[in-house]
């Protein structure tokens, strides 16, 4: 069964930093379609960056220059490094694998910038 997990949320000071982890239950070497979301309370959960397996990034535009995707195959495990973290980037970040056209979500990391 496939069943991602991520960790390293926590509360971090504007301008700060934190690095997230999905650890995949299976080789994700094959694995075409992983990404990152997020949801803030009272939105809908959106795309935050996605990486293929030859290692194509796609990020949104609200992230774009400050987080980086990617991904260790030796490994199972994707990341997502945030750097000059915003009031606006508080949300619970999901771990998304698409495997044959079904997507398989981790449980979510919560991550709070705040002074």
């Amino acid at each position: 069964q496939v069943q991602p997990v991520e960790s390293g949320g926590g509360l971090v000071q504007p301008g700060g930093s934190l690095r997230l982890s999905c650890a995949a239950s299976i080789n994700i070497f094959r694995i075409n379609g992983m990404g990152w979301y997020r949801q803030a309370p009272g939105k809908q959960r959106e795309l935050v960056a996605t990486i293929t397996s030859g290692g194509t990034t796609n990020y949104a535009d609200s992230v774009k220059g400050r987080f980086t995707i990617s991904r260790d195959n030796t490994k199972n495990t994707m990341y997502l490094q945030m750097n000059s973290l915003k009031p606006d980037d508080t949300a619970v970040y999901y771990c998304n694998l698409r495997i044959a056209f079904t997507d398989y979500w981790g449980q979510g990391t919560q991550v709070t910038v705040s002074s």
